[in-house]
């Protein structure tokens, strides 16, 4: 195995070299994103095709959503004994969060040497970073005792690295929208084509509520590959209730869910289309109470995430809440501002917003969920990352949309400004994971590390 020769046996080095080799990996491609599979395909042959020695795949696709319900999923799991490995992207503050690996998250040591291995298998020829490091999740998923493997797709579907996955458990497509058009295409119908390319021959298909336009080609695809049909609204319904959980149906499953743990009416959605995947996958030992306590306490930091403790919540005035959501597409713009909304209908206040968005968001589309919604707009500029769009850019399209919008130059600085203002409000801080990585670091407790807060990368409290 090759060893960085800097590195040393402490956590701090082992991230510092981590860091090292995360920045080396985006030479080995000039571009960043480059869809395609074969680079892929030849570094897993090089490697002896770990992914083909999985346990059983459970692979999501989809625009919004993917990631709580890879949560919801794994928290279940995880209730009913299961072993599970989650490979999700991107990251909020360190790279590892993206490897759970039979049910730990990777420290960054180990992920140093796991990343170093397939670096040598590699030698050097071209291979994206996203690539790179999937083939690596791939290889320490093969390796690691589990019951089950959550695979999250990076982008679209079709072409993305995790889609050599020949034979999974079960696909689920989340709801689809408008997002990353450069590379998927320009409507929700082309997207939904490359997202819906996943589904597998005789492989079952679940698949979350959709837009019309995107339910047609879903139902199209699968139709051409032979991949049986579970469709929200079709085969399977789930209607709200009075608590803030829902009535699960499916044929002869009538099943009532309780209130996610994660906040939301969408996450509803979220909790029946991974409750709807374990009733189909039918595991030994699966059971409905499994699955409900899976849901009720399942976490997934960055999601609609109310932050009480620390030092950001203290820059605001003593009854104010911070909240923070990693969304940054106009769809989920709109799941947010409805959870927001509903809040006021039993606690009325105003929301702030902070916000910033990478260069390819459209920011138009993003912020007018939040029309007569906020009472005020704040952008802050990321630091040290070349996608993320100009805050002034930031400020006057917010202006141009009606909203009045002023810049902070941090996080600190925008609350700061807010806790001026009088009565008690909500403040929200949303738009990148990027911003929300920035924030979650502002906000940790010295000599403490952001996993260890957060349990140490389990997906539930049991």
């Amino acid at each position: 195995m090759a060893t960085d020769p800097d590195r040393h046996s402490d956590d701090g080095a082992a991230s510092e070299a981590l860091a090292r080799i995360l920045k080396r990996f985006l030479r080995y491609h000039p571009e960043r994103i480059d869809l395609s599979l074969d680079r892929v395909h030849r570094l897993l042959a090089d490697l002896g095709n770990p992914q083909d020695a999985l346990p059983p795949v459970i692979h999501i696709a989809g625009t919004n959503g993917k990631g709580s319900v890879a949560a919801f999923l794994a928290a279940a799991l995880e209730v009913a004994g299961k072993t599970v490995s989650v490979y999700t992207s991107p990251h909020l503050v360190r790279f590892a969060e993206r490897f759970h690996i039979a049910g730990e998250t990777l420290s960054d040591e180990t992920l140093l040497a796991l990343f170093e291995e397939v670096e040598k298998i590699n030698a050097g020829q071209a291979i994206t970073e996203f690539e790179i490091t999937t083939a690596a999740a791939f290889l320490a998923m093969a390796r690691a005792p589990a019951d089950v493997v959550i695979l999250e797709t990076g982008l679209g579907g079709r072409f993305d690295a995790t889609n050599v996955v020949n034979r999974p458990m079960a696909t689920i497509i989340t709801p689809i929208g408008l997002d990353h058009t450069a590379f998927l295409g320009p409507d929700i119908a082309t997207i939904a084509g490359e997202k819906a390319a996943i589904q597998k021959h005789d492989v079952p298909s679940i698949v979350a509520p959709q837009r019309p336009e995107a339910a047609a080609v879903i139902t199209a695809a699968a139709a051409a590959v032979g991949a049986p049909l579970h469709r929200a609204g079709t085969e399977w319904t789930i209607t709200p209730t009075d608590d803030g959980g829902g009535r699960y149906r499916h044929g002869a499953t009538d099943w009532p869910l309780p209130p996610p743990g994660l906040p939301g009416r969408h996450q509803l959605d979220n909790a029946a289309t991974a409750a709807a995947c374990l009733e189909i996958c039918a595991l030994p030992g699966m059971t409905r109470d499994a699955i409900a306590i899976g849901i009720r306490n399942a976490t997934w930091p960055g999601r609609m995430e109310w932050v009480q403790r620390g030092p950001l919540p203290n820059l605001l005035p003593q009854g104010w809440e911070l909240w923070l959501d990693a969304g940054h597409n106009p769809a989920a713009a709109v799941a947010i501002a409805d959870t927001f909304k509903a809040l006021n209908a039993r606690d009325p206040r105003p929301l702030h917003l902070v916000f910033s968005l990478l260069s390819d968001k459209d920011v138009s589309g993003f912020l007018m969920p939040f029309r007569d919604l906020v009472a005020s707009v704040t952008a802050v500029q990321i630091t040290g990352e070349a996608r993320a769009r100009d805050g002034e850019d930031l400020v006057a399209q917010a202006r141009d949309e009606g909203f009045a919008a002023t810049l902070a130059p941090s996080i600190e600085a925008a609350l700061t400004a807010l806790g001026s203002a009088n009565g008690s409000a909500r403040v929200l801080i949303t738009g990148s994971h990027l911003l929300l990585g920035e924030t979650i670091r502002a906000n940790a407790d010295a000599g403490q590390s952001w996993l260890d807060q957060t349990g140490g990368g389990h997906y539930c409290a049991h």
